[in-house]
């Protein structure tokens, strides 16, 4: 049986809004809401991200979690703070 091949996909989504409906896709993201200036924000940041693997010949399916946290830091995005033990 073929190895079935691994697909990733980023999705972002914009919780704030202006009432207009906004979704923006990409070789492996999707964008969907958020204001104007947050959509724009995340597009530039998915692309910048690509940008990133490009240069180190990856694609985002070959890429570790701990890899992806170091570029989408390089790109200006922030770490989620863990999850506090209850």
């Amino acid at each position: 049986m073929a190895k079935k091949k691994r697909k990733a996909t980023l999705l972002g989504v914009g919780l704030d809004s202006d009432g207009h409906k906004r979704i923006t896709t990409g070789d492996n993201f999707m964008l969907v809401g958020g204001t104007e200036a947050t959509h724009e924000q995340m597009t530039e940041k998915a692309i910048k991200i690509n940008e990133k693997l490009k240069a180190r010949g990856k694609h985002l399916e070959e890429v570790s979690h701990a890899e992806f946290s170091d570029i989408a830091q390089e790109v200006g995005l922030k770490p989620l703070p863990a999850p506090r033990k209850r």
